[in-house]
């Protein structure tokens, strides 16, 4: 068995990383310019913060590690600021969201990279497709064994971090249907999914991890696409389900939430296994969904997604307290149960105006910091029922109203 080494961290700490699009200024659609602000930015004390992805059209910032989220967000606000100057002097925008809205994953080019291009070698188009933007979160555990425990505890609510950070409505110029349409593209790739429930402690996922070795499934811990995956080099548990929100504050909002609930899955016991029996469906569902998913819970009870969110709120306001983070969830709780996620905002927007890129627009400016615009009488749309039943009659998968879209300029 290969004995993988863990790096503790001090448990609890908090760090994020953000994949963010990068724009023409013009139309709006993806452009491949990642190389270009590297280079604007090369020399600058975040440069080695701020690392290219899969594509060209990508751009990572990535977060030291903090004890408080305040710190968190004081620091994204100013590599945010920065990576937004380079863009003006680059002659890009910037943008959260998990998709593009209307980009074509044929016009994506491979950043030139090792394992960039053995990945594209390996999985053909998907790596292409794999343009989508995602917050990973990670929470700081003492070692592998509190890794393991975290993630088999978190499980349970990981459809609350996809609905609270859903943001990702659109594909191709069309509405998907789905709140966050991003996990689809990362459930493509052989070893997405979740850590098998049996892997209790650390030593067992080292025996896992060796077998998917030998047997070629994997070269690395990088190729395990898991929803939630332990990072033993920072001595993280990462959770990947997030799409990137369309600001730094719902971001770092996020980022206290899920602070919260760890310390607050560390004080229960491990879910039953008759609870993973729905877990695939409880991912789909709160993707497809959003906040008005169904949910399973892990008692076998069938409720809405959004009804235990409040509950689950309700259970971590006490640790907020003792965090001193009330304001930031108080406000993540606020605008989620008042306004919806993400994704609601980007169909009433595109709905009011329609047309992708003024919404696109206007994500970049919310990104940039600009206060979220009110949409104001959105268009009436028939309301879909959150259960597994088919979607019939009126209800197809049709492209919104649209401008004229440009061509992509990669």
């Amino acid at each position: 068995m290969e004995s993988i080494p863990f790096s503790p961290s001090h448990q609890n700490s908090l760090g994020i990383e953000l994949e963010l699009q990068i724009l023409d200024p013009v139309s709006l659609d993806l452009c491949g310019r990642a190389e270009q602000l590297l280079e604007q930015l090369a020399g600058h004390a975040f440069a080695d913060r701020i690392k290219p992805e899969m594509t060209q059209a990508m751009i990572e910032l990535n977060s030291s590690v903090h004890e408080h989220p305040a710190g968190l967000l004081a620091e994204m606000r100013e590599m945010r600021d920065l990576l937004c100057e380079a863009g003006d002097v680059v002659g890009v925008r910037i943008a959260g969201g998990g998709a593009h809205p209307f980009m074509n994953w044929q016009d994506s080019t491979i950043f030139d990279s090792p394992r960039f291009h053995y990945l594209a070698q390996t999985y053909g188009y998907l790596a292409r497709k794999f343009t989508v933007f995602g917050q990973h979160i990670h929470i700081g555990v003492a070692h592998g064994n509190a890794a393991c425990a975290l993630i088999q505890r978190l499980s349970p609510y990981v459809p609350h971090l996809i609905a609270l950070s859903a943001s990702s409505p659109f594909h191709e110029g069309v509405d998907t249907l789905f709140s966050c349409s991003r996990l689809n593209a990362l459930h493509s790739f052989p070893m997405s999914g979740r850590m098998p429930s049996e892997l209790q402690t650390w030593a067992e996922f080292g025996a896992h991890f060796t077998h998917l070795r030998k047997t070629g499934l994997v070269s690395s811990l990088k190729d395990l696409y898991w929803d939630i995956r332990p990072k033993p080099e920072f001595g993280t548990v990462e959770i990947r389900v997030c799409d990137t929100p369309l600001s730094i504050e719902r971001a770092c909002q996020l980022a206290a939430f899920a602070q919260a609930l760890s310390i607050a899955v560390q004080r229960q016991p491990a879910p039953s296994p008759e609870f993973w029996i729905a877990y695939d469906s409880n991912r789909f569902q709160a993707a497809r969904f959003g906040l008005q998913a169904a949910y399973v819970t892990p008692s076998g009870e069938r409720v809405r997604l959004i009804d235990h969110l409040r509950q689950t709120f309700d259970q971590i306001m006490p640790i907020a307290d003792e965090l001193g983070t009330p304001d930031m969830i108080g406000t993540l709780r606020a605008q989620t149960l008042t306004r919806g996620n993400d994704a609601t905002w980007m169909r009433e927007h595109s709905s009011k105006h329609g047309s992708l890129p003024d919404m696109v627009n206007a994500a970049a400016e919310l990104w940039r910091g600009s206060a979220l615009p009110p949409i104001s009488a959105p268009a009436s749309r028939r309301r879909v029922r959150a259960s597994s039943e088919p979607i019939h009659g009126n209800m197809p998968l049709a492209p919104v109203a649209l401008r004229r879209l440009p061509t992509a300029l990669h």
